[in-house]
């Protein structure tokens, strides 16, 4: 052997011996629990690294897991992989901690936009799926987790086992395309006079009539109205217009605000007639902050914050209490207990609060309005004694106590018509299993309280609670009902706005003054359901909850800690021109009238011939285009477009030939108004 074939065997053998140790040594595990899991976005509570979405073992089907991600559908994580992978495996299911729901729900693995593998529909106590997906090349993979089919309540699920196959690498970096910058877009109102809130209000003949003109401006400001009719006053001072209207007809006054600085007027429509609630409410409820820990304190705060921040200002009149004033039935808090009902039948609140009068007098004189909250059922929702039986009662009390609005939730009622135990614990997945799908069911207590309400000497804004069981839409203004819930509860989450306002639109036809479709509580601000947290809605995200909530002509309920209002929260409820377009007084609800990929569209006609136009992106990628067809949005000759949010003109467009440059961010809205050019 020559001493270059030596040399050349040597150098041989040292290559493969540095390749494969090189091997030996590239060659990694990542387990997803090792990842950065807080960027995953889900349905409800908070991705969960090696326990379930309660914070327990993992449990699938009976077997246990030591490592994991437990999560709720509807569910996200994005990891960018930038090709660094070559096989993802684990183990897919349902977590056994929701026993005794109907949970349902699809485990997918995406790859660069492509689908690599789905889990098909799986159910509670099925066995865990095994997961196997080849990644060569893949650059971001998204784990997703979508509903089953039947809402996404209690869909906990789990990935376990998990983990990545690496050349290399010993992590990856999880992403949420959805930004986290704050920023705000509402300018501050000007130091002249700027009168605002509703254009029209409905009264009954004979009704405690109220009304505050509001407007923004420097204070000190004097407010009159020339026409009132007659049984009206209006204080200068306060703008607080009282009486009552003796006989039905229309009202045309001239409203006027004048500070220091300037005057305003504005004209404003009184129908005195059957029909109340001409424009959406708007107000704030107790539910979405304070849940079972609501008092009268809490809700005195609430109204003194609804004043003092200047919200008032701005249209918002009302406040409402909702569930847990009343007494409970076998609740440990003792401030809960006593008797439910007196000698008569009439109900007694609960030791929180001692004078509902006192206290619907302390609101009306802040100018709001108060409202209040029971079920058709035995007990409430949350377990607190309901009107069953004692309707009568419940409407004299009601409007003896000086209450404007009353929100009757469906609840309990399900188990009294199906000869179910009335104490059986109340389950939302179950409510299509109580009756309510049923049209004359559905229909029977609402009647009934309606027309109580009605009989009433003060009005009465009547909300129909039952999550849009029957199409109720289609006749809840027949028993009565001022607006009705189209949905199930909302939820902070991108997954439970998005879900409800896709859900909501089949509604449409169905709103007019008097008539509204409620998609549920707003979620910005400080929510928590008796433990407040700042909103998971990223703020895009809540400039297009505001913006659809709007153009959906919805009600407009704030759900946050009124005294923890901060400056980007503000800036969301105080826009007078997005708070313009769910007023109007056409009554009219925006539909989606062009879908580009993942932005919809969406179109509400307004009483002055112009039209809002919601461009909302319901995608992952940031929309940048220029739009030119306005012919589908129903929009021909030339406009002036305004920027709701920034409150200033944008564009002059020709909608025959011309285009209007649009950039929506990931989740986010631009609201505008087209209106025709002069």
């Amino acid at each position: 052997m020559t001493r270059a074939t030596t040399i050349f065997r040597t150098l041989i053998l040292f290559f493969v011996f540095h390749l494969a140790t090189i091997g030996s040594i590239s060659a990694q595990t990542v387990w997803l629990d090792e990842l950065d899991l807080s960027t995953a976005t889900q349905g409800y509570g908070v991705p969960q690294k090696n326990k379930s979405c309660d914070g327990k073992t993992l449990t699938i089907a009976g077997e246990t897991f030591e490592r994991g991600f437990g999560s709720h559908s509807e569910s996200l994580l994005t990891i960018l992989l930038e090709g660094k992978a070559t096989l993802f495996t684990a183990k897919v299911g349902i977590d056994d901690e929701v026993k005794g729901q109907r949970p349902a729900a699809e485990f997918i693995v995406n790859g660069d936009g492509k689908q690599l593998w789905s889990s098909g529909i799986m159910h509670l106590g099925d066995a865990a799926k095994p997961c196997s997906v080849k990644l060569d090349g893949v650059k971001k993979l998204e784990l997703l987790v979508t509903d089953g089919g039947n809402g996404n309540y209690y869909d906990h699920v789990d990935w376990v086992d998990a983990k990545f196959e690496t050349t290399g690498v010993t992590t990856f970096k999880t992403f949420n395309p959805v930004s986290s910058e704050i920023y705000i877009l509402t300018p501050k109102p000007a130091a002249t006079p700027r009168l605002t809130g509703a254009k029209v209000f409905g009264v009954r003949p004979g009704s405690p009539f109220q009304f505050l003109v509001t407007a923004t401006g420097d204070r000190p400001m004097t407010f009159s109205a020339k026409g009132l009719p007659k049984g009206l006053k209006i204080d200068e001072k306060t703008g607080l217009i009282t009486g009552t209207i003796s006989s039905k007809g229309t009202y045309k006054v001239t409203l006027v605000a004048k500070n220091a600085k300037g005057k305003a007027e504005r004209q404003f429509r009184i129908e005195c007639g059957d029909q109340i609630a001409l424009t959406p409410p708007m107000g704030w409820n107790s539910w979405n902050c304070f849940a079972q820990e609501v008092s009268a304190d809490r809700v005195k705060r609430a109204a003194n914050a609804m004043v003092s921040s200047g919200l008032i200002n701005h249209g918002w009149t009302y406040i409402n209490i909702d569930d847990f004033w009343e007494n409970h039935r076998d609740s440990k808090d003792q401030s809960l207990r006593g008797k439910f009902r007196d000698e008569n039948g009439y109900i007694i609140p609960n030791s929180r609060f001692v004078d509902m009068k006192a206290l619907a007098d302390y609101v009306h004189g802040l100018g709001l309005k108060i409202g209040l909250y029971s079920s058709p059922g035995p007990w409430t929702c949350g377990g607190c004694a309901g009107s069953f039986g004692y309707e009568k009662q419940d409407a004299e009390s009601y409007a003896q106590w000086g209450f404007d609005y009353l929100k009757y939730d469906w609840c309990s009622y399900g188990n009294v018509i199906n000869g179910l135990p009335e104490n059986d614990p109340y389950k939302v997945s179950s409510l299509s299993y109580n009756g309510g799908s049923q049209l004359e069911t559905a229909q029977k207590p609402f009647i009934l309280m309606g027309d109580l309400l009605k009989k009433q000497k003060r009005d009465i804004l009547f909300s129909v609670c039952q999550y849009g069981m029957s199409d109720v839409w289609k006749w809840g203004g027949s028993v009565g009902g001022n607006c009705w819930r189209t949905t199930n509860d909302i939820t902070d989450t991108w997954a439970s706005v998005k879900g409800i306002a896709l859900d909501h639109e089949k509604s449409a036809p169905y709103a007019k003054p008097g008539n509204w479709n409620d998609p549920d509580m707003l979620v910005v601000g400080h929510v928590g359901w008796g433990n407040t947290h700042p909103s998971k809605l990223k703020p895009d995200e809540q400039y297009l909850h505001i913006s659809l909530w709007s153009l959906f002509a919805a009600p407009l309920l704030i759900g946050c800690d009124m005294e923890k209002l901060d400056d980007f929260t503000l800036n969301l409820l105080t826009n007078d021109e997005v708070i313009d377009v769910n007023q109007d007084p056409l009554g009219k609800q925006a539909t989606c009238q062009h879908t580009i990929g993942e932005m919809r569209i969406y179109v509400k006609e307004l009483e002055d011939g112009s039209k809002a136009v919601g461009f909302c992106n319901f995608g992952l990628e940031k929309i940048q285009m220029n739009y030119t067809d306005f012919a589908k949005l129903g929009l021909n000759g030339k406009f002036t477009v305004r920027d709701l949010w920034r409150q200033k003109d944008v564009a002059k467009v020709n909608a025959t030939n011309g285009e209007l440059a649009i950039e929506v961010p990931v989740h986010g809205a631009l609201l505008y108004k087209f209106s025709p050019a002069k």
